[in-house]
């Protein structure tokens, strides 16, 4: 007993400070990938990849050559396959890299002001009042330049008459998204990618599933005005918050928007925690 103990203190002094520190670092990476992984579909997928390794060494050691090579050949081939299925994660992953501290720090954005803000909700008031409807969309640190060159370029100041005329019904620019940044009209008539979330209510059209769609991939704002209730709804980190009020949508957008000074950090929960209770 005393020479193992002594053999573990030996080696013990060979660590370092900079051993020490790799291996928090290390730790850290490790979970933040479980954290990142247990918010999405790819907790099943990580199942089904631990099944197949397990069943591998199962058939090697029980000599089953035929399923050995097979499953031997499956993995390789899946390897590549990975990175196919897990692009969406891949890309959230290093979207979240970009926008920590040290991605802030390189990137210039210009906040929203709070005349915009107030521009934009006095729109949505009369959209909805009409019950026509309107989906918009709030640049935020991730650029949306590629979502914007599917529409037709505006570049304007934003003003609630240009915004209500966008979508009046039966005009060249009323059928798709706005994008809205940098306190201009960017773009309009714009394409958004689909929600591909089968467990949403059907009674969801295309409009507020586009809404969850680039919100999936973008740390946008979007909200949507419904055309057949009139009611509006916003859609953030992938999830969808309905029947907002104008006085909560003003206030949910200018946290959001507006108040990143105060380091006004919001994930899911606490955004949707936060539009309830202001019901």
């Amino acid at each position: 007993m005393s020479g193992a103990f002594s053999f573990l203190i030996e080696n013990l002094k060979l660590i370092r400070i900079r051993d020490i520190l790799d291996i928090a670092l290390v730790a850290f990476i490790i979970y933040k990938g479980i954290k990142l992984v247990s918010e999405t579909r790819a907790v099943s997928l990580i199942k089904g990849i631990i099944i197949l390794i397990v069943a591998t060494q199962l058939s090697g050691w029980l000599s089953l050559n035929s399923i050995n090579f097979l499953l031997i050949n499956t993995m390789e081939v899946g390897l590549v396959a990975l990175l196919v299925v897990f692009q969406p994660e891949l890309r959230r992953a290093l979207e979240k890299v970009g926008r920590s501290s040290i991605g802030k720090f390189l990137t210039m954005t210009e906040p929203e002001d709070e005349s915009t803000v107030t521009k934009v909700v006095d729109a949505v008031s009369a959209l909805t009042s009409t019950k026509t409807g309107a989906l918009l969309v709030f640049e935020r640190e991730i650029k949306l330049g590629d979502v914007a060159k599917t529409g037709i370029p505006i570049n304007s100041d934003i003003s609630p008459e240009l915004i209500i005329n966008v979508f009046v019904p039966n005009t060249p620019l009323h059928d798709g998204a706005v994008i809205i940044g940098e306190n201009k009209v960017k773009a309009a008539a714009c394409f958004l990618p689909l929600t591909q979330d089968n467990t949403l209510s059907q009674e969801l059209g295309t409009r507020h599933r586009a809404a969850i769609g680039i919100s999936e991939v973008a740390d946008c704002v979007v909200v949507v005005v419904s055309e057949e209730t009139g009611k509006i709804s916003i859609a953030l980190n992938g999830k969808l918050e309905r029947n907002i009020s104008i006085p909560n949508l003003e206030k949910t957008l200018k946290e959001l928007l507006i108040e990143e000074d105060n380091d006004f950090k919001l994930n899911k929960d606490k955004f949707f925690d936060m539009v309830v209770k202001k019901k």
